[in-house]
């Protein structure tokens, strides 16, 4: 009996110990793409703020169930997301980052930290945002906590973002049908390093390589980006490598940090040093190759192709005013055009679904309506009015979906054979839900416009033909005309005769040296 009751405390002791010994990992971050070159401002109120146990309903490979949750003590703080915009004010910045420190502060110490930011966010004052961030975050962790970083390709990576984050990695797929999949990496990379007792990567290599290129030219679905991104994973298999990316960076911020970076990590120096040069290199190489992922033409080519067609629906993206890009969302240059034409001006015309314009005073006339009533409102150009102003939206109410705090009021106004869904707020149109929660039908439309650049999955599948339109805003597809003053020069494609650049290795200090 004594024995057995010996072995039974021994085990208890040795569940206690391991449970003792787990790592302590808190997780933080601040997720946003924001445009410089929109007058657009992103406030606190624009960030979907999760703290504390609302965090891991973001990650289900952190699930309660899951066996990555019991590997670790987690130590959620806060983990913001916003739809890209413009600008960050500074107060919005400091608020949020200074409670995630608060929240750091009171469960000191960390073995490691989960770093999940988007990487394009732009502030008001600062050039370098996560860069600031992640130093203040290391003022409050110290420099021995391995911080593991999860990040957009289309993100920047700056050298202070490089030194205070030991293992970093970012999407390999654009669109980005792989983002839960590399946060789960980057949190694996993190336990692994862990557990095994290899802390820090004793090499981190970082390159910049002086390309700045918008996402409608890199997808991945198609060349050269496609062949490009299929190089990264087999050089993460070498011994020695922990992890390789490529980021593309952010072409709508007017900043020293925009440009693409490679970047590798791991424990041998030449395998580290020849993935991230080679990585560079075949980048650089294929630099001339890149084109848009759709044809591209200016709006009233694109409206005759449309119109000419017989695949339904023809999508034009209106892409200068993208909101899941950082435009504004409410830029009305498109929207003018399409009112002008004489094919649309009955409803006997070609059916166009437009998506979307904000407009809340004719939602608040629509509120007090009925359906099939003829209601007026003014519409759009409450924040970008750089390039058409408001309008007096004038047509007849076809649906009207009224939201809550999270999902904000929708309508649908005809106007001849157009058809305009306003919002409330600025909001993207990506699934079809989206539009047939408003009576509307995008598979049989004639023509679909939406705010947007490449088209995500949903969009894509249902299109019968597909154009992007080159039309004005905030993110602007011909950067010629955005006007650069602070990006380093030279920058491909900007300076499309340039010398070859230096692409050797920049051998990035270890946090805990800095």
């Amino acid at each position: 009996m004594k024995t057995y009751l010996g072995i039974f405390l021994i085990l208890i002791l040795s569940s206690c110990n391991q449970e003792k010994n787990l790592p302590r990992i808190a997780i933080a971050g601040l997720a946003i793409e924001s445009s410089t070159f929109s007058p657009a401002r992103s406030t606190a109120e624009s960030f979907k703020a999760r703290i504390g146990q609302d965090v891991f309903n973001y990650y289900p490979f952190l699930a309660d169930s899951s066996e990555n949750r019991s590997r670790a003590e987690w130590f959620p703080t806060l983990r913001g997301h916003a739809i890209p915009g413009g600008m960050v004010t500074r107060e919005a910045y400091d608020s949020l980052v200074n409670v995630t420190l608060e929240l750091l502060k009171e469960n000191l110490p960390y073995d490691g930290l989960f770093f999940d930011i988007h990487g394009a966010m732009s502030v008001e004052g600062l050039d370098d945002p996560e860069g600031d961030f992640i130093q203040k975050v290391r003022e409050v962790i110290g420099t021995e906590t391995i911080i593991s970083t999860s990040m957009d390709l289309h993100g920047n990576v700056s050298q202070t973002l490089a030194e205070h984050t030991d293992l970093i990695t970012c999407y390999r797929m654009a669109p980005h049908e792989d983002a839960l999949q590399s946060k789960q990496r980057a949190v694996e990379n993190l336990l692994d390093r862990l557990e095994s007792g290899k802390g820090k990567p004793a090499y981190k290599a970082w390159i910049p390589v002086p390309i700045l290129l918008p996402g409608e030219k890199t997808s991945t679905r198609i060349e050269p980006g496609k062949s490009l991104y299929a190089k990264v994973n087999p050089e993460t298999k070498k011994d020695g490598v922990i992890d390789a990316a490529i980021w593309i960076g952010y072409a709508w911020a007017d900043e020293p940090r925009n440009h693409a970076v490679v970047m590798v990590t791991g424990d041998d120096e030449n395998q580290v040093k020849e993935s991230a040069e080679y990585l560079a290199k075949s980048f650089w190489d294929v630099r001339n190759e890149f084109e848009f992922v759709a044809p591209v033409a200016y709006l009233d080519e694109s409206l005759e192709m449309a119109l000419k067609s017989e695949n339904k629906p023809f999508v034009i993206s209106d892409m200068g005013d993208n909101p899941t890009a950082g435009g504004a969302g409410d830029v009305t240059w498109t929207l003018t055009e399409l009112l002008k034409r004489s094919e649309f001006k009955t409803e006997s015309g070609p059916e166009l679904i437009y998506a979307s314009i904000p407009g809340p005073d004719l939602i608040e006339k629509a509120k007090n309506a009925e359906i099939g009533a003829e209601i007026s409102g003014m519409v759009g150009a409450m924040v970008d009015d750089r390039f058409a102003p408001p309008i007096e939206l004038k047509g007849k109410l076809l649906s009207l979906e009224e939201g809550d705090d999270d999902a904000k009021t929708e309508a649908v106004v005809q106007v001849g054979s157009i058809k305009v869904i306003v919002t409330e707020k600025r909001k993207p149109y990506h699934h079809e839900s989206d539009f047939t929660n408003l009576g509307l039908n995008p598979r049989e439309t004639d023509i679909l416009v939406v705010k947007i650049g490449y088209l995500v999955p949903e969009l894509y599948d249902l299109r019968g033909d597909w154009i992007m339109a080159l039309t004005p805003g905030g993110v602007d597809q011909d950067l010629e005309r955005l006007g650069y003053q602070r990006i380093q020069r030279p920058m491909f494609p900007l300076d499309p005769d340039m010398e070859d650049p230096d692409l050797s290795v920049r051998w990035i200090k270890a946090s805990s040296n800095l």
